[in-house]
């Protein structure tokens, strides 16, 4: 378990969403720093955040924040795309393009940050999954999802050694601008992000944010064909 008072945090992402709810979250808590991210520069007034240019899909700039941001203690990896394209007939590009930003984003800043979170006590990475990673029908982005729910269970293990907790959250149709034109229920980015860092501070391994979550993890032990959700705008 982590306490968020006084931690330096990295949250890529943060500009706007859920990302935004994690800043103001993190900060409400007494953390001392957020790196905060968004694919363009930005600026931020508050003098506890630092605004930093991010593309999870290049390794250099995700060296580069690795470098400005030596002193974290809490990444948080939040940005990805919702590009649900089919498997068999959507764009390929667009099917890369999930992959790359879903799953090889949040591994490289893993990989990037590792050895900083080692170096300042061990510390926590977050990563962000989808109810949609227990379910087929959403083409690329569930099956991107799934891939990063196995990729974290994994790095939980590789940093045990150097005490890093390792945190995956699901969590269904959050309020965001990513979702605005479907339809269903959805839960605020701010109770999101308070779930979260609950599970941070409480040292959980997984933080199921909403009851539809709960009710789909439940069911994971049934059918294989029982998981399915067809996503569609």
């Amino acid at each position: 378990m982590v306490a968020v008072q006084g931690k330096v945090a990295v949250v890529t992402g943060g500009r706007r969403g859920l990302g935004a709810a994690l800043v103001d979250e993190l900060l409400a808590r007494g953390a001392s720093k957020v790196y905060s991210t968004a694919r363009t520069t930005f600026t931020d007034e508050r003098p506890q955040v630092v605004p930093v240019a991010l593309e999870v899909g290049s390794p250099e700039s995700v060296t580069a924040l690795a470098e400005a941001a030596g002193d974290a203690e809490l990444v948080f990896n939040n940005a990805g795309v919702l590009l649900p394209d089919a498997l068999l007939t959507g764009s390929f590009d667009r099917i890369t393009e999930t992959f790359d930003v879903n799953v090889f984003g949040p591994l490289r800043l893993a990989r990037a940050f590792a050895p900083i979170l080692a170096a300042n006590g061990g510390g926590a990475l977050v990563n962000m999954h989808s109810v949609l990673s227990w379910m087929a029908g959403s083409g690329a982005y569930g099956a991107s999802k799934a891939a990063a729910w196995s990729v974290t269970n994994s790095l939980r293990a590789e940093l045990a050694a150097q005490h890093t907790q390792v945190v995956g959250v699901h969590a269904g149709f959050i309020d965001t601008d990513m979702v605005a034109d479907m339809s269903g229920p959805k839960v605020t980015p701010a109770a999101v992000a308070q779930s979260i860092l609950d599970g941070v501070e409480s040292g959980a391994a997984e933080v199921l944010a909403d009851d539809i979550s709960v009710s789909v993890k439940a069911a994971l032990s049934g059918p294989v064909e029982n998981l399915h959700f067809a996503l569609s705008h």
